[in-house]
């Protein structure tokens, strides 16, 4: 089949990536030349495992292909993504302008039927809005055009976008109407073939959908973050606890990790966003509130165990840092609770020397011009006469570390764990000093 992308971000690439591996045409549109050269040239903005492959073949074999050209993209496929971004504003709301910009170019161009599906995270009643958009277009050209508006939200992992997209969970569909889905059954009958993942709804359904997915996932998080600092203060190991209740199988081990904060590009914008919804049609929304609030002080947890530990006395000391992307096997460093660590130990004047395996240019993009950072080749060079390690992100390499040479390059043997990927006993042992998250009354380290 023909299909037009519009946005060369992170789920336009891999949308457009995927279903040309399966053997699609799809052409993919920005209006950034620059990007769009450079995807020319294999050159790929994001780091994904295993998308710059898929990308590099299916772009030889002419079934990927990049533009700028909005016309081109609107006559070249009969299906028609709107993958643009839509970034919080002030207020929480999800900014829709590029999505309708999107709508409206195809409206303006269109001169057959065209299915037009909303792939990018956008509030409830955005379909309205799109075909709104659309049809205004379509009115002041004076012409009658068949299209239908359906909603198709991602679920994509940053760090496994491309093995979610390739074996999905599910393919939500909102759509009113029958031939769409007859259309978009054929768009992913490859994905489909063990068993059929499809589930049909309305359009506010699967706009609903998208938003409520991503607020349980957060409310996990924050409810166990919660917990993890009611443990350390009663004496509890969260760790013991988060197996205890993971075992339940209502419950379940996923995203009841404790850690120092969730980051990224999707929960932080859709709590605010769902929220804000809420707020709209006059609902609190207490449990949504919490979730972020809950979310917001935990990013502070590891600058406060670094301060006390220091006695607050941080000016002229130097902070090693591992992990700076929000999680692992990505360079996303959006709403990272390393930037907010990082921010923290500047203004009390300390020092940070950073590693992370794929966000240094991120890193550097972000803040070049701090002259307390200092951005190391390896994880070792981090080390190197720091006062402190601080782990804010579970890359694998950082799993199983040679504390003995951690303590060696230390000026102070302590080691502050915001993800909790150590054994306690496997640190201390070597002379470390050891702060966890919610692990008991600092029971593995104690401050003199």
């Amino acid at each position: 089949m023909k299909i037009s992308i519009f946005g060369t971000g992170y789920v336009g690439l891999v949308t457009g990536a995927c279903l040309a591996d399966v053997g699609h045409h799809v052409l993919c549109m920005d209006v950034d030349q620059e990007k769009v050269d450079k995807l020319r040239d294999g050159i790929v903005p994001i780091y994904e495992p295993g998308l710059e492959t898929i990308i590099q073949h299916t772009t030889e074999a002419g079934r990927l292909t990049f533009s700028t050209d909005t016309e081109e993209a609107v006559n070249h496929g009969e299906i028609q993504f709107i993958a643009v971004g839509t970034p919080p504003d002030e207020d929480g709301s999800a900014d829709l302008q590029y999505v309708v910009s999107v709508a409206r170019t195809i409206g303006r161009h269109m001169s057959d039927y065209k299915v037009v599906i909303d792939k990018s995270t956008v509030p409830v009643g955005t379909g309205d809005k799109v075909k709104a958009a659309v049809q205004s277009e379509l009115d002041h050209r004076g012409v009658e055009l068949p299209f239908d508006v359906v909603s198709n939200p991602e679920f994509l992992k940053e760090g496994a976008a491309v093995a979610d997209f390739m074996k999905p969970d599910r393919i939500i569909i909102g759509t009113d109407s029958e031939r769409p889905r007859a259309l978009l059954r054929e768009v992913y009958y490859p994905f489909n073939r063990s068993h059929d993942r499809t589930i049909f709804m309305d359009i506010r359904s699967a706009e609903l959908t998208k938003y409520a997915a991503n607020a349980m996932l957060a409310t996990k998080i924050s409810f166990m973050n919660e917990v993890s600092n009611l443990a350390e203060r009663l004496g509890a190991d969260v760790e013991d606890v988060r197996r205890g209740i993971g075992s339940d199988p209502r419950i379940g081990y996923h995203f009841i990790y404790p850690g120092c904060g969730y980051g990224g590009s999707c929960f932080p914008k859709d709590v605010k966003a769902l929220a804000r919804t809420a707020r709209d049609c006059d609902y609190p929304a207490n449990l949504l509130n919490a979730v972020e609030k809950v979310n917001e002080a935990q990013k502070h947890v590891l600058f406060d165990k670094v301060s006390h530990y220091f006695r607050g006395e941080l000016s002229g000391r130097t902070v090693a840092l591992w992990g700076l992307s929000f999680k692992p096997n990505t360079d996303d460093m959006r709403e990272a609770p390393s930037r907010t660590l990082m921010e923290q130990l500047w203004q009390a004047g300390a020092r940070v020397q950073a590693f992370d395996p794929e966000a240094m240019e991120e890193t550097q993009r972000l803040y070049g011009d701090e002259a307390g950072l200092q951005l190391c080749g390896t994880k070792e060079q981090a080390l190197k006469g720091a006062d402190a390690l601080v782990v804010c992100t579970e890359w694998k390499e950082f799993r199983s570390p040679d504390f003995a040479q951690v303590a060696a390059a230390l000026a102070s043997p302590v080691v502050f764990d915001g993800r909790n990927i150590y054994a306690p006993e496997m640190v201390t042992r070597h002379g470390l000093t050891y702060y966890a998250i919610g692990r008991g009354c600092n029971q593995f380290s104690v401050a003199e």
